[in-house]
């Protein structure tokens, strides 16, 4: 009973000292999580907004030939 005692003790004193930093450490990977995913999100909202579609490129050439035969 007292060797149990004993092991209680280390397992309780282990986890009140690493508790904190596990629980910091999950805290710093879900951050992380989150500005990749914001960083994706800027990524592909910025190259969608320079490529022009097809529709637009289209509709340009469409502007462009009426002015032109006006």
């Amino acid at each position: 009973m007292n060797a149990f005692l004993e092991y209680m003790a280390v397992v309780i004193l282990f986890s009140l000292l690493g508790g904190p930093a596990l629980v910091g450490a999950i805290h710093e990977r879900r951050i992380d999580r989150q500005l990749r995913e914001a960083e994706r999100k800027t990524q592909k909202s910025s190259s969608r907004s320079t490529e022009p579609s097809t529709a637009t490129w289209y509709a340009e050439g469409r502007r462009s030939k009426k002015l032109v035969s006006s």
